[in-house]
């Protein structure tokens, strides 16, 4: 009887968007909700508050979103720069280049003939495919997308950013500071933990480093905006 297929489901193609949607989920609220600290600690009206938060919400966005873009667009640029590379040298010589790649699978543990072997099989179905994968590393599910890259990031900085500034709306104005900071950490706690689960790893230590640096951003924030008010 022929074994039934075992179907596996693995976290690796979740890299990309995963990256971009914590980062700017995380900026988000992080930088939002620092800078809205900051600005209430200064002893500022409310509007003032509201305007600083939204206006770092439309800015943050647009700096994540160009920033993860030139970004990983030098990735990708990187990648074809060496695809291109390994193209002209399986033009030039083939002999050298099957050479390598049975070298590297003999350094992964087959013997030279099976390695030997091996590298014919691949480099007669798709020559570049098998070195990209196998000597540089490259393949679909880490390939840079710029532009997903850039909207993931966008889209979840402004998700995050909305977070602390519908708790600075709603919050009366003597509280902002310490229902914001709390409301934050509690926002960053579920994010942590959700971007642990979501790529496998554990939820308590996911919860616990983006809470950590959340509360140290807006602590020295808030600490500077308290300074900057008095002195005005």
């Amino acid at each position: 009887m022929a074994p039934s297929a075992h179907a596996e489901s693995h976290l690796v193609h979740r890299i990309g968007w995963l990256r971009a949607a914590v980062l700017g989920a995380n900026d988000g609220i992080v930088s939002t909700a620092s800078l809205i600290v900051g600005v209430a600690a200064a002893s500022t009206g409310r509007s003032d508050v509201l305007l600083a938060g939204i206006a770092g919400l439309v800015a943050g966005a647009m700096s994540m979103a160009a920033g993860e873009y030139v970004s990983v667009s030098s990735q990708s640029d990187t990648e074809r720069a060496d695809l291109a590379r390994e193209q002209h040298e399986l033009n030039v010589n083939p002999e050298a280049e099957l050479s390598e790649l049975a070298a590297i699978y003999v350094e992964r543990g087959l013997d030279p003939e099976l390695a030997q072997e091996v590298a014919v099989q691949l480099t007669k179905r798709d020559a570049l495919a098998a070195h990209a994968r196998d000597e540089l590393g490259l393949n679909e599910t880490t390939e840079a997308r710029p532009v997903q890259a850039a909207f993931t990031s966008a889209a979840t900085f402004s998700a995050g950013a909305a977070m602390p500034l519908i708790a600075a709306l709603l919050a009366p104005q003597n509280l902002i500071v310490p229902i914001v900071s709390i409301t934050t950490l509690f926002f960053l706690a579920v994010l942590g933990a959700l971007g642990a689960r979501t790529g496998g790893a554990s939820l308590g230590k996911g919860a616990l480093r983006v809470t950590f640096w959340g509360a140290l951003a807006m602590a020295i924030t808030a600490g500077i905006g308290a300074l900057v008010g008095t002195a005005v």
